[in-house]
């Protein structure tokens, strides 16, 4: 009878096991796919035709989208340049700007700089570290165009990690989208 008994409490504890295994599983399923959540909606930027496509007098190239003055690079006086919400293609103003970053190279022949590309706080870090090298590298590659020696050009992306503008709005978003220089 005892054997009979042992097994029927082995029996019993395997049944326990297996039902606990089964709601182990559950959870684990669970909690897997609570977790992966929608990404979150990237709203297109809404602004008139004229601010994209035609500069107007009262924007110069340390000027954002939305006219809030910026810092130049304290050192030398290198221009930033800003970028549209999701393109790494420069802008008129940007080419301006970099063509005076240009002349500041010519006149410093010793002098290194790095270009850090960044971006808004919208899209995945990983979206925006791609798109923030993007623009480092357009940057870089106008100012090789104009003359300047492709290594004394470094670059790097900082994504949306480091913004100037810690706002939730247009304003903030303009200025945090861009290409900064520092000297090496």
């Amino acid at each position: 009878m005892e054997s009979d008994g042992f097994k029927l409490l082995l029996l019993k504890e395997e049944t326990v096991m297996k039902k606990l295994l089964a709601l182990l599983l559950s959870l684990s399923l669970l909690a897997m796919f609570a977790g992966c959540g929608k990404k979150p909606v990237v709203e297109p930027e809404t602004r008139p035709l004229e601010e994209t496509t035609t500069p107007t007098d009262e924007t110069t190239p340390t000027t954002p989208p939305g006219g809030e003055e910026v810092e130049v690079e304290k050192d030398i006086g290198f221009v930033t340049v800003y970028f549209d919400f999701d393109k790494y293609n420069l802008r008129d103003d940007a080419r301006r700007g970099l063509q005076t970053n240009v002349q500041l190279m010519k006149a410093n022949p010793d002098l290194t700089v790095l270009i850090e590309g960044h971006c808004d706080e919208r899209g995945t870090v990983e979206y925006n570290l791609a798109l923030g090298e993007k623009r480092a590298r357009s940057t870089r590659d106008y100012m090789v165009s104009l003359g300047i020696n492709p290594d004394r050009i470094s670059i790097i992306s900082y994504g949306k990690e480091r913004p100037v503008d810690l706002g939730h709005n247009e304003i903030a978003w303009a200025k945090n989208r861009r290409a900064e220089f520092v000297t090496e």
